[in-house]
């Protein structure tokens, strides 16, 4: 403008940038649109004959760093390219990927073990947009195989390896080559390795998501999701989903994120580290029935999970002789573990599955599956694990 603007105006206006050097961390970027130059860029972005920022539900600068971090993660054994996205919730990444990937009249196939929230997500919304759920053993191949054979329906199938909270493992491979012979996707819920520990995709699973609000942030301040695709079409309707039901991620939750992935490593090591010691302890316990970590050589699942993970983790379970006014008990008296309904923080966290996280999953459905009213499920943290053990004891030993 030739003439200077008034104060107000000036005010309103954002000041004179210096950036002439690049941030040595990712900047967070808290702006809900993005400046086109002119008028044709902004008409090349919005046909996609060019890359950029237009508004936030579309994608940031911040959020798809941290997305692109992460799928490079899932995807570092592949040859070609992975695509990822961030989302609200872990909740949001699989309501978002079966959106974008099936519609009224199709099928999932999964397992009765399934996180209790997934389970209810699947029987009571998603049942409403006309998608239905067969729920059966995956660790049967033989039956998995009859049902897929059967129901020309089913267009994917969804689980979980290590399952929450008994810790049961499904054949990750065997299942996608079995799925793929029927030309069905499968997708997996990672959040208890996460690709430090399991990569999926590397065994031909098709997508990947992710509860970040676990231990890929690790610090339990941020809430977040991911979904990681190795193929590009089906990225591009994940994207196209996601813009269109706003279940994006914000800026702020993806730049936490990003600091937690930094540490992922060494806090996984010994999550797992720890984990091994206080499954060993808990399952010399006489107050102790059974214990459920697949580091345990006699975890039925031992050997698979050894196959498919580099190392066991850092959650496990654990049920006290007695039932739920035991374990409730137990867990009041811990003293130096923290009773909180979430899991992969660098404390170490305990939580009764029963009354909380499969509160609204039926009693016969928990029980078939080994969720039974004296587990508890502890997702193990990083404290010196002498400290660990003691708490245990002490809590253990009122019994």
């Amino acid at each position: 403008m030739d003439k200077p603007l008034k104060l107000n105006s000036y005010c309103v206006k954002e000041g004179v940038r210096n950036e002439s050097t690049k941030p040595h961390q990712l900047p967070l970027y808290l702006s809900s649109s993005f400046v086109m130059e002119d008028s044709q860029e902004a008409v090349d972005i919005f046909t996609g004959k060019k890359k950029g920022h237009v508004y936030g539900r579309y994608g940031n600068p911040t959020i798809d760093a941290v997305a692109h971090k992460i799928a490079q993660m899932e995807g570092y054994d592949l040859k070609g390219d992975a695509y990822g996205f961030l989302t609200s919730s872990g909740m949001s990444a699989i309501t978002t990927l079966i959106m974008a990937t099936l519609q009224s009249g199709d099928a999932v196939l999964t397992q009765g073990n399934l996180y209790g929230g997934s389970t209810e997500l699947l029987n009571k919304l998603l049942s409403r947009m006309g998608i239905s759920t067969i729920f059966t053993n995956l660790q049967d191949l033989n039956g998995v195989e009859r049902i897929l054979k059967d129901n020309s329906n089913i267009r994917m199938v969804y689980f979980e390896t290590p399952a929450n909270p008994t810790m049961a493992c499904i054949d990750i491979e065997a299942i996608n080559i079995i799925a793929s012979k029927y030309g069905v996707p499968t997708a997996i819920d990672n959040t208890f390795c996460t690709p430090y520990l399991q990569r999926p995709l590397s065994m031909g699973t098709d997508y990947v998501i992710h509860s970040t609000t676990k231990y890929l942030n690790g610090h339990g301040n941020s809430i977040a999701g991911a979904i990681i695709a190795a193929d590009y079409d089906a990225s591009r309707k994940i994207w196209e989903t996601l813009k269109l039901n706003g279940s994006t991620c914000n800026p702020f939750d993806a730049w936490l994120l990003s600091n937690g992935l930094k540490t992922l490593a060494i806090r996984m090591d010994k999550h797992s580290s720890n984990a091994q010691a206080i499954a060993e302890y808990l399952s010399q316990h006489d107050k102790v029935a059974h214990v459920n970590y697949n580091g345990l050589p006699d975890h039925p699942d031992h050997e698979i999970a050894k196959k498919q993970m580099s190392q066991m983790g850092g959650m496990l379970s654990f049920t006290v002789v007695g039932g739920q006014a035991e374990a409730l008990a137990t867990i009041d008296r811990l003293q130096c573990c923290t009773h909180a309904p979430t899991l992969g923080d660098v404390d170490t966290l305990v939580l009764h599955p029963t009354t909380s996280s499969h509160l609204n999953v039926d009693k016969a459905v928990r029980e078939a599956n080994g969720i039974t009213d004296g587990m508890i499920r502890v997702s193990v943290g990083i404290e010196d694990v002498e400290d660990l053990i003691a708490d245990f004891e002490q809590a253990l030993n009122q019994l």
